[in-house]
């Protein structure tokens, strides 16, 4: 055992992933940064080593029944670790939240509000006083009965079911409805019916096109199909179903994914008649604080709803009530997230704003003496916001935690106490500690690619900025913030779009659509998942997979057996592992606790049965081709084309290190980001393409981020034009063109503050982002930091 008074947290011998038997000691109580190239294995030190040990610790003394479960959810690879306080992650998670998780239950703000609107709420006259739950549109007793508390209510319009009304029915006018025969017995059950199925739909009366969409009736009437050469149909018994009937059916209770889907793109969404949007019923709405009902104050800006609950302490509980509101606001709107409202969906959030609420929350947890490991803090902020960041961290260490960051912003490591250097580069190249102490000392460490980016002052070298070669007119927008902004964006050259957090650049460049004049071919490239569940992954995403399966079908072994193709899938019976159905890993239940994976007990992860890995290709079976990485893999199949370029594209954008078989849940948004964008880059290209990229520096290291802009600046040489939503200023003055808003965020933002080269924008005046683009260039400012 360590002594209790040893102030380091102790790791011996760390095997996890791409770790290289690493020893490392980190001092408790201070900020210590983990750095690194993206892959280089510091996330498998902070969150796979460090707080999964922490995790099972913890299990172990809270339920002796978890004990089993550890056993198959398996142990971190480390011989040891000592001084461990317990641990809390905020990772940055790649699960989809529900629509009914907002802002305000992430961050118990919703709670607080209904208390205070139930205990110190203003009813009408006779009201009996209502429970907080009533106030929630996610309990039986708040949701309004119409919409179900979703706000929003399906239905169908005209223009939606029948979107081309020159066709007549026999042509396809009600698009909604079912193809092939289904299809078919409909219309043949409206010509039966009397109605003109060959007349243009347009030209049938109103009344006759109102009862064909929409009516309730299931009329059943004999039909007698046309007789056709290939064979004689008898007449039959047809029940008539309207295209309304037939979607609202379709949506609400079919099985099949696919069909819901198409039900779908013929339903509008409109605000529920009954609650207007508002989610709750009318009792709820009725009651009042500060002359606003609670669905009015969800809906205003945190900063607003902090000035409207200002001074309304009337009575005692409506004081200490709104104070605990007022308190739990100040950390949220202190991280730069001010411009969110309560009743913000949470899927509507970047990966960053949603860490950074949690962050706030745990502000207010009042915890002391835990390790708390955080997953890139600073990914989506503007450089004005990082400061307030870094203010955050240092109170939680204030209140006697450790605070454990994996971060590439080289502000959050100069501002660190400790740094870990992991490397020198990624996958089996990386993998050992480089560097573990005070900053400055990394000044002197080689093989570190974080050293040259971390000293070195010198400002960013001015590019010749390009000329354009046309203009794309975005605008006037009116969505979100941006209140009837035109921007202009330059064709032919490399355009980086900034703003501090919420000033609307999403928003913004999500206007831009394919049928714009002057675009030839969009290509949108997010940050969404390249899949929802470990069977997707990144040799199947980029059609990899199918290739290295006719690789295998078409050795002699497989061929003497009789196997196909379809053999060596994972996702269908045959060669794949029944036991996990080709998953690699069991789902484990745990009582109150988020159910996690075990690797299958049967085929130890390999997803494949033993006949199946039997067939080799060069010596290995295809649940190892599937494990090596992108950069071993180009070597071993240097000689198959189809799969060498696939590859080549990965390295490209800074893959190497990633595992083909490289499950999708396990990918960060930045690099899911990167193989669409490596998918984009092996498609041969003709003609002129736009490229947008939201944020595309998200989770890279500094030296990542040079072989990325490498790529872009090559696109633009080769005749296309990028446009980047950016915060890091590197590739912002490197940029041919800055489209920048603000000057706030929410409704402080929203318009364009500085338009043209990164030169002239760092000499704004009213820019959030002028002080630090010219630090970058060289040109203003002290270095400081």
């Amino acid at each position: 055992m360590h002594s209790p008074h040893d102030p380091y947290v102790r790791v011996r011998g760390a095997r996890e992933h791409n770790l290289q038997g690493v020893d490392v000691d980190i001092p408790r109580d201070v900020l210590a940064v983990f750095t690194g190239v993206s892959g280089s294995g510091k996330s498998s030190l902070a969150f796979g080593t460090i707080y999964a040990e922490a995790q099972r610790r913890y299990f172990e003394s809270v339920a002796p029944y978890a004990r089993r479960l550890i056993h198959q959810v398996g142990a971190p690879k480390v011989g040891d670790i000592s001084g461990l306080p317990p641990a809390v992650s905020l990772q940055q998670r790649r699960s989809t939240p529900t629509s009914r998780s907002s802002v305000g239950t992430v961050t118990n703000l919703s709670n607080s509000l209904r208390m205070l609107f139930s205990r110190a709420g203003d009813y009408p006259p006779g009201a009996e006083r209502l429970d907080s739950d009533a106030f929630s549109s996610n309990t039986a007793v708040g949701a309004c009965p119409e919409c179900h508390g979703l706000g929003r209510v399906h239905r169908t319009t005209e223009e939606s079911l029948v979107p081309d009304p020159t066709l007549s029915i026999r042509e396809g006018a009600i698009a909604a409805w079912p193809g092939a025969w289904q299809g078919k017995n409909l219309r043949d059950v409206l010509d039966a019916l009397g109605y003109d199925v060959d007349r243009p739909w347009r030209e049938l009366p109103a009344e006759q096109r109102e009862w064909i969409l929409f009516t309730d009736e299931q009329p059943v009437v004999t039909v007698h199909p046309v007789r056709d050469a290939q064979r004689i149909q008898r007449p039959y018994q047809g029940t008539y179903m309207s295209a309304r009937r037939y979607v609202m059916k379709t949506f609400s209770d079919s099985k099949s994914q696919t069909l819901r889907a198409k039900a779908e793109r013929f339903l509008e969404a409109a605000p529920c008649p009954v609650c207007g949007g508002s989610r709750l019923r009318a009792e709820a709405l009725a009651v009042t604080f500060a002359d606003r009902t609670i669905a009015e104050l969800a809906a205003l800006p945190l900063v607003e709803l902090a000035d409207s609950l200002t001074g309304h302490g009337d009575s005692e509980t409506a004081r200490v009530l709104t104070e605990d509101l007022l308190a739990r606001i100040s950390p949220v709107t202190e991280l730069g997230l001010g411009y969110l409202s309560l009743d913000r969906a949470t899927p509507t959030l970047s990966a960053g704003e949603l860490q950074r609420l949690r962050l706030a929350t745990q502000l207010r947890s009042g915890l002391f003496g835990v390790v708390y490991v955080l997953d890139e803090p600073s990914a989506g902020l503007h450089p004005a916001d990082t400061e307030a960041l870094l203010t955050v961290l240092d109170r939680l260490k204030a209140s006697g935690n450790s605070v454990f960051v994996v971060e590439h912003h080289l502000d959050v490591m100069r501002g660190a106490d400790w740094l870990v250097d992991v490397g020198p580069k990624a996958g089996e190249h990386g993998g050992q500690v480089l560097h573990s102490g005070p900053v400055a000392e990394l000044e002197h460490v080689r093989e570190s690619a974080t050293a040259r980016f971390l000293f070195d002052r010198s400002p960013v070298p001015v590019r010749e900025v390009r000329a354009p070669r046309g203009q794309l007119k975005v605008g006037p927008v009116t969505r979100h913030n941006l209140r009837g902004v035109t921007a202009e964006f330059p064709l032919g050259v490399l355009t980086a779009v900034t703003g501090v957090s919420g000033s609307g650049k999403s928003t913004l460049i999500g206007e831009i659509t394919e049928d714009l004049p002057g675009v030839g071919r969009l290509v949108g490239v997010d940050q969404k998942p390249i899949g929802r569940t470990p069977r997707s992954n990144l040799a199947t995403y980029t059609g990899l997979f199918d290739v290295v399966r006719k690789v295998f079908a078409a050795t002699r072994e497989a061929h003497r057996r009789g196997y196909g193709v379809g053999r060596f899938s994972f996702n269908v019976a045959g060669g794949r592992c029944e036991t996990c159905q080709g998953e690699g890993f069991v789902s484990v239940e745990l009582l109150f606790l988020p159910s996690t994976y075990a690797p299958c007990p049967d085929c130890g992860g390999a997803r494949y049965n033993p006949e199946t890995l039997e067939v080799t290709y060069r010596e290995r079976n295809i649940a190892q081709v599937l494990d090596l990485t992108v950069e071993a893999a180009a070597d071993f199949f240097a000689d198959t084309p189809a799969v060498a370029r696939s590859l080549a594209t990965l390295l490209d954008v800074g893959l190497g290190y990633l595992r083909l078989g490289q499950p999708a849940t396990e990918l960060s948004g930045g690099e899911a980001q990167r193989i669409k964008l490596a998918s984009e880059l092996q498609r041969v290209r003709r003609g002129h393409t736009l490229y947008l990229l939201d944020e595309p520096t998200t989770g890279l290291h500094p030296a990542d981020v040079e072989v990325l802009m490498r790529q872009l600046h090559g696109l633009v040489d080769g005749g296309h034009s990028v446009v980047v939503v950016e915060h890091d200023m590197a590739v912002v003055a490197g940029a041919d063109w800055v489209v920048d808003l603000g000057p706030g965020g929410g409704d402080a933002g929203g318009r364009i503050v500085a338009t043209g080269p990164p030169a002239e924008v760092a000499r704004a005046a009213a820019s959030a982002t002028a002080p630090y683009l010219a630090r970058a260039l060289g040109t203003g400012g002290s270095q400081s930091q």
